[in-house]
């Protein structure tokens, strides 16, 4: 996927980068029989045959539990900007909601395959930003850099629709990349964010699933996603956030690179309640935390480049790091991650993960 005249990316970078092998994140999984239940009692005839969901586990008549094991990509990065290699899991401690949490540290970062998504609005102030978009294509080579590596492109509005599915054609991407049309004025951030996980959970579990959102900072428009089913799916999840957004603000960018949940330590109603204020103001900010990914910001042309190269690099340089939590209290959980020596190191970390059906309190 390469375009006349664009710059290359550094060989370094892409040649420096390695795919961790990605364990899956066990979720608690639930089937709601009863409803169907009384629907049978109410009635003789069966209903029509509602249409047909994505895949999901077969009904069963009570809810279903499986073991939950919590995964945290975590990314060290030295004052330099290298990656903090060689650390085991004594050398990391890990809190649940403040309780210190027993871990496994995957010992090598090793390859595998990215599946990609990425979603790149075209209403509102977008169209602003169409002629950075174009020059995405060959930047994808960092995430594409194995033959198996696949990505689709999204794009939305006030909806959200497939422009590619899943190909390993970079070319092929890099050509819709360049041919955007303008949509309306909305930006349906949370419904994207759904949309795409979805997509991202129908590939192969041994798939490294990456969203690449490059959109502004706060949704409008958005109509089947409520914030807090988008914050119970995406902490059920093994979907690593990188967000890119339009128009920073530097002193506000400054504190959010910084923030993988350290001052979410609070009670799980009161955690909720401040992460769905939170996903108002700035859902693409607050979703890549979630999932411990990453929020940067960009105005020009080179800074766009620099933050989805540095998207990409830091993707694929994290220790994997799983723990069973020692409470599985149903709710949203809040994880902090540091070193157990401070090598002054930067620490970018998953803030946050969700046990059990139910949203709870500050429904939105």
């Amino acid at each position: 996927m390469r375009r006349a005249g664009s710059p290359e990316p550094d060989s370094a970078i892409i040649d420096s980068m390695r795919f961790p092998v990605f364990i899956r994140f066990a979720s608690l999984l639930f089937v709601a029989g009863l409803p169907w239940a009384c629907v049978g009692l109410a009635q003789q005839l069966p209903p029509a045959e509602p249409p047909k969901p994505m895949p999901r586990p077969s009904s069963e008549a009570s809810l279903t539990v499986t073991t939950t094991e919590v995964l945290v990509p975590t990314l060290v990065e030295k004052r330099d900007g290298t990656i903090l290699y060689g650390l085991k899991p004594d050398d990391f401690i890990v809190e649940d909601s403040g309780v210190r949490q027993k871990i496994r540290v995957q010992e090598e970062m090793d390859t595998a395959p990215v599946a990609l998504v990425v979603a790149v609005e075209q209403g509102g102030v977008s169209v602003l930003e169409f002629d950075k978009l174009a020059k995405l294509g060959p930047l994808l080579d960092l995430f594409l850099a194995d033959k198996q590596s696949e990505v689709a492109l999204v794009g939305f509005d006030s909806t959200q629709h497939l422009i590619r599915d899943f190909t390993h054609s970079a070319d092929a991407v890099n050509e819709d990349l360049k041919n955007l049309e303008p949509g309306d004025g909305g930006a349906a951030i949370l419904d994207t964010v759904s949309y795409a996980a979805n997509l991202l959970e129908t590939r192969p579990k041994e798939f490294r699933r990456v969203l690449l959102l490059i959109s502004e900072q706060r949704d409008t428009g958005s109509k089947h996603t409520k914030i807090t089913g988008l914050i119970k799916q995406i902490g059920e999840s093994d979907v690593l956030v990188l967000s890119v957004s339009f128009s920073p603000v530097a002193a506000q960018l400054a504190h959010d690179i910084k923030d993988s949940g350290e001052n979410r330590t609070m009670n799980m109603v009161s955690a909720l309640v401040a992460l769905v204020k939170a996903f108002k103001t700035n859902v693409t900010k607050e979703v890549a935390a979630m999932s411990g990914g990453e929020y940067t910001t960009f105005t020009g042309d080179k800074k766009f480049q620099a933050r989805v190269v540095d998207a990409a690099k830091h993707a694929r340089n994290r220790y994997l790091i799983t723990f069973s939590p020692s409470d599985p209290t149903p709710g949203l959980h809040t994880i902090k991650v540091k070193l157990a020596v401070d090598y002054g190191a930067r620490i970018v970390a998953r803030a946050n993960y969700w046990v059990g059906p139910e949203a709870g309190e500050g429904e939105e």
